[in-house]
């Protein structure tokens, strides 16, 4: 499948930095996830660093820099869309489906088997970035740890921390390589043709 080149037309206000990520990363197959050292996935692109975990032509994924958990990651469309509302039929099936596809993944990278989706409109509801975003958070269980004093409290809220660099870097190649595998094992490789 030819992937076309990311789209000037993308309706993005400067001061939007999911519009800036979706800006400076070229889509790729994410059956077919660039090397680690390509300069297309390079997380310098943009200030600051993204560390991209899928590119298509109508979405974008990527870690979270202040993440909740290991693998906390946000998916996005391209364009920009303020609330789900506004994402179009088309982005959102692709959402749907990328959800379902990239919560696998991050099951078999971080070998973490609970989490949650969360799904933020406008700031009475706790949405920060004014671009339509999901969270994927693995939830690790805590209690096993001997940990009983602490909790993760549900719908993305609980102790947030910087991203490590270094551990984002290998942590993104193991999701892009996990997604890979699902979809190649699921047969879900050709990207359905929508229109936006």
């Amino acid at each position: 499948m030819n992937y076309p080149p990311v789209s000037d037309d993308l309706s993005r206000p400067n001061s939007c930095p999911f519009c800036a990520i979706a800006h400076v990363y070229p889509t790729y197959p994410p059956t077919e996830p660039p090397h680690p050292s390509s300069a297309s996935i390079n997380p310098e692109k943009t200030n600051p660093e993204a560390f991209i975990v899928l590119s298509t032509t109508f979405l974008i994924a990527f870690l979270d820099i202040m993440p909740l958990s290991r693998g906390h990651l946000l998916l996005c469309p391209r364009r920009h869309r303020q609330k789900l509302t506004d994402i179009s039929p088309a982005e959102a099936s692709e959402m749907g489906r990328y959800q379902r596809l990239l919560s696998k993944a991050l099951c078999r990278a971080t070998g973490v088997e609970d989490w949650n989706i969360v799904q933020n409109n406008g700031a009475a509801a706790a949405q920060v970035v004014d671009h339509a975003h999901f969270h994927l958070i693995p939830r690790p269980e805590i209690r096993e740890q001997g940990r009983r004093a602490d909790s993760f409290t549900m719908f993305g809220r609980g102790q947030r921390e910087d991203l490590d660099e270094e551990e984002a870097m290998e942590l993104a190649e193991e999701v892009r390589l996990a997604l890979a595998e699902v979809m190649v094992e699921e047969g879900s490789m050709d990207t359905p043709k929508w229109k936006l």
